[in-house]
């Protein structure tokens, strides 16, 4: 049930069931703390996705996210022009389910438990808009940046959420074990990773993971990699870093320089010499397809040639876990980035991994802006954007090319159709065309 457009689940996401209840799908062993000698008792189990309840969230949530300009471009095909501006929305952009429903039990937790102490475990998703509208309805952050969580704060009278991208074994034992109540509103796509990083680890295989190795998602998925005793993990981005693991894969080298060039990113006890022998690759769902599926290919060529025989055989395995919303996201732009254009912007947060690669799609074909939201329209002069390979947000001068001009509007799936329709009046509102005439247009 709920809040804005969903006409079907997401391509390759895992199904989640209709009754959600706060208890995490998986348990291992919990370690002992030290300010507490056992474990508190289970909470009870509570049923947030009650009609009632869902009925409230859905219109609290349209309420702050929906846009009738964005539904009506998508009924008009993706295409507006008012004068001689012309906006051309990709056909697929925006909140995917994971991320809807993520929302969703955040609201509906604050509803059920509206008499508790609630907190999240960092940001639920990436968007500063959506981060601070939970900070506002009294959902505080635990997770500050580059700090631990307070789990000695906690007791059982505390909630906590679990966001989209989930939390590492350690964090997540430690709030079991204070006993308090969980809403793990963890996507299903990322949970597919877990289930596919735990399998090498119990054929005693190291994980190669594709992502981010600072990113909750990474760190999520290599704590499973590790939380049965016997995985490795080795996080890699780029495919230089491929290439080197895959020489090491292939005639061995420097450990010491190996270590040192990958610290940060393995699992402790990580021993090159003895961790590539057998590996499957895994990724961070928000990656590109088509580079995940080279940095396979490169490993799996490596340990071919290392190892001899037509194919790379017991020591390598691999499974397709891109995320299906990411993956239709891509492939909308690809097909956009087909017809003439005169700019691409791309509108999400910054630390947005599934909105950066958009970006970069766009960067590789015509003037490509990165915005958080329609503020950094500035003037037809100026616009304030962010640079994804200085890592900041710079200005750019002389922006806008003169009319006519088509512009092309995408956004990651964690973009609420409200900032997208933002963006787009103020684009129109720079060519003299006020939100009434925009809105008339996108109804007609």
């Amino acid at each position: 049930m709920v809040a804005l457009h969903r006409p079907h689940a997401e391509a390759g996401s895992v199904s989640c069931l209709e009754e959600v209840f706060l208890l995490h799908p998986f348990s291992s062993t919990i370690e002992p703390m030290t300010h507490s000698p056992s474990p508190s008792p289970a909470p009870v189990r509570v049923n947030l996705r009650t009609p009632d309840v869902m009925t409230a969230v859905q219109a609290q949530v349209e309420g702050h996210y929906r846009s009738d300009i964005v539904d009506g471009l998508r009924r008009r095909g993706g295409e507006l022009a008012v004068g001689e501006v012309t906006v051309r929305l990709a056909k697929q952009f925006g909140f995917c389910y994971g991320v809807e429903r993520a929302i969703d039990l955040a609201y509906a937790a604050k509803k059920v438990f509206h008499d508790k102490r609630l907190f999240i475990l960092g940001e639920i998703i990436h968007n500063p808009e959506v981060n601070r509208q939970i900070g506002e309805m009294g959902i505080i952050n635990l997770l500050k940046k580059g700090e631990e969580v307070p789990i000695e704060t906690l007791g059982r009278e505390d909630v906590v959420i679990v966001p989209a991208f989930g939390t590492d074994i350690t964090t997540l034992n430690g709030i079991k074990h204070q006993g308090c109540q969980i809403v793990d509103t963890t996507c299903g796509d990322v949970m597919s990773v877990w289930k596919r990083v735990r399998q090498y680890a119990s054929e005693e295989m190291t994980s190669i993971i594709h992502g981010k190795a600072a990113h909750e998602e990474t760190k999520a998925t290599a704590s499973r990699a590790t939380s049965q005793g016997k995985g490795q993990y080795l996080v890699v981005l780029t495919l230089e870093e491929t290439d080197e693991v895959c020489r090491y894969i292939e005639t061995g080298g420097n450990k010491s320089a190996f270590l040192e060039r990958f610290k940060g990113a393995y699992s402790e006890g990580f021993d090159p010499d003895l961790h590539l022998k057998r590996v499957g690759v895994a990724n961070q769902t928000t990656m590109l397809r088509g580079e995940t599926e080279e940095v396979q290919r490169r490993i799996a060529a490596a340990i071919q040639r290392r190892d001899g025989g037509a194919e790379p055989g017991a020591n390598f395995r691999f499974f397709d876990t891109i995320c299906g919303a990411t993956q239709e996201r891509q492939d909308a732009l690809r097909e956009m980035l087909s017809s003439r254009m005169d700019l691409l912007l791309v509108v999400g947060g910054y630390n947005s991994s599934n909105t950066s690669h958009l970006a970069e799609m766009g960067q590789e074909k015509l003037p490509t802006y990165f915005i958080r939201n329609a503020g950094r329209l500035e003037s037809r002069n100026l616009i304030t954007h962010y640079d994804l390979h200085l890592k900041e947000e710079v200005s750019t001068e002389d922006w806008l090319p003169g009319s006519p001009i088509t512009v092309g509007v995408t956004a990651g799936a964690s973009c609420p159709n409200n900032l997208i329709e933002e963006t787009i009046v103020r684009l129109f509102e720079l060519h003299g065309h006020e939100r009434e005439s925009v809105l008339r247009a996108a109804l007609a």
